[in-house]
């Protein structure tokens, strides 16, 4: 009997860069991985699995690659095996570069697998090479694991090309995908009835991408791809998801798995409606009433977001974001609070009228306005509205790096220049 330990989506590097608890919030992931780390040694499993997305983003700070072989290192030095793929997250977008997943698997810290395509578009997994770092298959105490990553959106479609690759018996296969209707909503997922033929090839699939815990089964009720989703929370949705991983036994060809809960920080996503409030006096009362009644037992340092929605008569930015997150701090101590401002101007005499403009249409049309002013850009104002709410969305989450920053907006300057030019 052997054991192994499977967890995917650990999102290393993920913070809010303008949260006053950005360090914190930076270290739950590494303390997150940590503590997976410690299980794998204390419980002396023979291997663990990493199914993509070990980093937030391929660009990582080199801070956050010093940190990740801080952790890791122990798994080395017990000469427990990592073995990994990349997800979606841990692309690097310049493939003349080598990605920081590569850099691990050359020093030795994982074992990165990854296929070698054929000249049919067929997939050929080599067995892994200790000295190069790489390979797409690699055989432990006679389970041969096969790694595959994340593909993309056509995903479904290569299955049977990864099905007729397969030479080996005992296989599990890391693959960096959801299956829908079991998954959170994902580019990349792929249909059940596209799933089924990994059963017939292999004992255990080993998914991730969505961020929920899940198990599939074949029509016959037999369970054969696991999804762990990520061990601690990510996104504001995922609140009401278990976050943990698994532990898996391997005992005379069968595998158990068990679900093992971690322990995230603690998160709320809180709607509110002021509807109909004649002033900002009285939508704060229904802002306290509603937060003292939802806020009451959310936890220590949580991560909140506050949605605040309705018709109102006062102008919806009377009620700013830096009002709103005072109002928040009186009934919890957050780590980070994120601000929706959802309300709707009435811009008639009455509530029964329908015409009304909402926050987000309002900062459309200022930004189109600031845009059209320049007399270059005519034309293009719609498109560059769209890229500059896009870098405010991406910057306030944390979710882009500055040389990724600096690369969307030298793509979309290329862009509209050669646009202009023609």
């Amino acid at each position: 009997m052997i054991s192994f330990i499977h967890t995917a989506d650990i999102h290393l590097g993920k913070t809010y860069r303008t949260s006053d608890g950005k360090i914190t919030r930076y270290d739950d992931f590494f303390r997150t991985l940590g503590s997976i780390v410690s299980d794998v040694i204390a419980e002396k499993a023979r291997f663990i699995l990493i199914s993509g997305d070990l980093f937030h983003t391929g660009q990582i700070l080199p801070k956050t690659f010093a940190k990740t072989i801080e952790i890791l290192q122990p798994l080395k030095d017990a000469g427990i095996p990592c073995i990994a793929v990349e997800g979606n997250h841990d692309w690097i977008h310049r493939r003349d570069s080598i990605s920081w997943m590569e850099a691990l698997s050359q020093m030795g810290y994982i074992k990165l697998l990854r296929p070698t395509r054929t000249e049919s578009g067929g997939y050929r997994f080599d067995l892994f090479d200790e000295e190069t770092g790489s390979g797409g298959r690699i055989e432990i105490d006679g389970v041969n694991i096969y790694g595959l990553g994340y593909i993309g959106a056509q995903a479904g479609s290569h299955v049977p090309r990864i099905c007729e690759a397969v030479t080996t018996r005992n296989n599990i296969l890391l693959f960096h995908v959801g299956i829908w209707t079991y998954s959170p909503v994902e580019i990349g997922n792929i249909k059940p009835e596209e799933a089924l033929p990994l059963a017939d090839c292999f004992d255990y699939v080993a998914l991730g991408h969505g961020h929920k815990f899940y198990t599939v089964s074949t029509p016959d009720g037999r369970p054969y791809a696991f999804n762990p989703g990520s061990p601690e929370r990510v996104n504001f949705g995922e609140e009401g998801y278990d976050k943990g991983y698994w532990t898996v036994k391997v005992e005379d060809g069968k595998y158990i798995p068990e679900f093992r809960t971690t322990a995230p920080r603690p998160m709320q996503s809180v709607t509110v409606s002021v509807d109909g409030a004649d002033d900002v006096e009285h939508a704060m009362e229904t802002l306290k009433k509603e937060l003292a009644d939802k806020l009451h037992n959310v936890g220590e340092k949580p991560l909140i977001q506050l949605k605040v929605t309705g018709r109102v008569r006062f102008h919806p930015f009377e009620l700013g974001r830096e009002r709103l997150r005072r109002l928040l701090e009186e009934f919890v101590d957050p780590l980070h609070c994120e601000i929706k401002n959802h309300l709707s101007l009435v811009t008639g005499s009455g509530f029964e009228e329908k015409e009304h403009r909402n926050l987000a249409d309002i900062e459309r049309d200022v930004l189109r306005e600031l845009i059209g002013t320049n007399s270059d850009w005519k034309g293009k104002e719609a498109e560059l509205v769209s890229v500059a709410l896009t870098i405010r969305d991406h910057v306030l989450k944390g979710d882009i790096e500055g040389e990724e920053l600096l690369d969307l907006l030298s793509g979309h300057h290329e862009g509209t220049k050669d646009t202009r030019n023609s």
